[in-house]
């Protein structure tokens, strides 16, 4: 049974009621109750106090449920952290809070190519990919790189055919791309594209392959199933002038849809301000009205599984019924209220920019006189040291740099050949040249982490696939995860192979 709404939106909700509710109390003291209610960051009802969401741990695949502090609380941040401590570990379970069951779980192979690698299951999200606090109190959000998804395909009591429903999610502003398809929301169970109307999803990114917004994005858009929309009629093809680029650290999005030709798609600014609609009309044209939807749940991916998308999610909810805008608001004065705020990427021993290091591996029995060197892109292991020749000792040295992708981590430039960074590309490390891309900085973008070998030394992980290290195997050098469908995944020796000793570089 829902919780007894905390107040009536017929009347000003003042600060303190709405601090004393949740977005899912607000919803229902609108007529409009959560029918799915999904967060890994705080309790969606002020009575929850249930399990929030799996982590399943890389040493061994035991699990354990992270609950909030306190019923209606943030999450209990320090169980996982306890718990995943000296190994890795990933979401494997976002659990439903609605009562309703639908949970999110590892998304199956779909219509679309699926992950690992294609025509299997999708990668799980790593547990630490994305730290935030809410009022000060560290909580994980969901990290979802491309070939990583969430899915529910036995859905309990979502909108389907033309049924009203509302979807709101809190996501990260700044982690995005125009892949296909970073979505939450309603979409199909079958895993397949079934047609126009099967889905109704919030999406963002800025993919400008049919409706867009002003700007170069991103933007919050809908996932219709054949087509990304911000407006309707005959121009739901191309730019809406009224949905802005967002550029806010956290962004409040909402796609919402009524029987009768009728939908809108909302957002904002997730820590401050009030929601703004970015289109509000009939839905476009052809083949959206009526709309067909199916009632699957998918986060991260679309309704035909494809998974080229990436994103950041914090919270998010479905709801019976078409919200109103006076619902929304409170539940947007209820996020600000939460006040979500980045919390640090990097943990274990400061590597400090500007710098030049080295790395030599620590505990593999085969390497610690070895280092990490270049020979051309290839990178590889080599026994370095203050007899080998200046050309060698060079390969092994990098400049320290703020995060070509973000600020909050690190890259490396190679030292003999300036301009030239350590990145990842089809998860092997290599030296290239910085061609100014997104996907470049992002891929030469790389996190510290207390060593996984308990030397207190360092493990550097991926900042755009945070569930896989730098790691030496066979010589050279992967971003790996700890077990995976690729040799170099395997568990065996993992936490040896991707901790490394940050020493001053041979060649400064």
């Amino acid at each position: 049974m829902l919780p007894r709404p905390l107040f009536s939106l017929g009347f000003a909700a003042t600060v303190s009621q709405l601090a004393a509710a949740g977005p899912c109390d607000i919803y229902a003291s609108g007529g409009t109750p959560c029918v799915a209610a999904h967060s890994t960051t705080r309790s969606l009802y002020s009575s929850y106090s249930g399990s929030l969401y799996q982590v399943t741990r890389g040493s061994d695949s035991a699990t354990t449920d992270i609950k909030p502090l306190s019923a209606g609380g943030v999450a209990n941040a320090a169980t996982q952290d306890t718990f995943c401590s000296g190994t890795t570990c990933v979401i494997s379970i976002i659990y439903d809070q609605s009562g309703r069951g639908n949970h999110l779980t590892q998304a199956p192979p779909g219509g679309a190519a699926s992950g690992p690698e294609a025509g299997g299951y999708d990668y799980l999200a790593s547990a630490i990919g994305a730290p935030v606090t809410l009022n000060g109190q560290k909580a994980y959000g969901v990290f979802i790189p491309p070939k990583t998804g969430y899915r529910n395909n036995s859905p309990s009591g979502t909108a389907t055919g033309d049924a009203a429903e509302g979807i709101m999610a809190v996501l990260d502003g700044t982690h995005y791309n125009n892949g296909c398809c970073f979505d939450y929301g309603n979409a199909e169970p079958s895993n397949l594209d079934t047609g126009n109307g099967h889905m109704e999803t919030i999406f963002f990114g800025d993919r400008t392959a049919h409706g867009y917004g002003a700007g170069s994005g991103p933007w919050v858009l809908a996932d219709l199933e054949n087509g990304l929309y911000t407006s309707g009629g005959d121009t739901g093809y191309g730019a809406n002038p009224n949905n802005p680029s967002i550029n806010y650290r956290f962004v409040t999005a909402i796609v919402k849809g009524n029987s009768g030709n009728q939908w809108a798609v909302r957002g904002g600014n997730a820590v401050s301000g009030s929601l703004s609609t970015y289109y509000s009309g009939v839905r476009p044209t052809p083949n959206y009205n009526p709309m067909s939807k199916e009632g699957a749940v998918v986060l991260g991916i679309g309704g035909d599984n494809s998974n080229a998308g990436q994103g950041t999610f914090y919270e998010g909810v479905m709801t019976t019924g078409y919200p109103s805008d006076a619902t929304e608001n409170a539940v947007q004065a209820n996020i600000v209220a939460a006040k979500y705020a980045a919390a640090s990427l990097q943990s274990g021993p400061a590597i400090s920019v500007g710098s030049t290091v080295s790395f030599r591996a620590t505990t593999s029995p085969c390497c610690t006189t070895k280092y990490i060197t270049h020979v051309g892109a290839n990178v590889q292991l080599q026994v370095v040291s203050s007899a080998s020749t200046v050309a060698l000792q060079q390969s092994a040295s990098w400049v320290v740099h703020v995060g070509l992708g973000n600020s909050a981590c690190l890259s490396f430039e190679s030292v003999d050949s300036p301009g030239s960074f350590l990145r990842h590309s089809t998860n092997k490390l290599l030296v290239n040249a910085n061609d100014g891309t997104t996907l470049f900085a992002q891929d030469a973008t790389f996190c510290t982490h207390e060593s996984l070998d308990s030397t207190g030394t360092n493990s550097l992980r991926s900042w755009s696939y945070p569930a896989r290290y730098w790691r030496h195997y066979s010589g050279s050098l992967y971003i790996a995860s700890n077990g995976g469908p690729n040799a170099f995944d395997t568990k065996t020796t993992f936490n040896d192979d991707v901790s490394f000793a940050v020493t001053a570089g041979f060649q400064s």
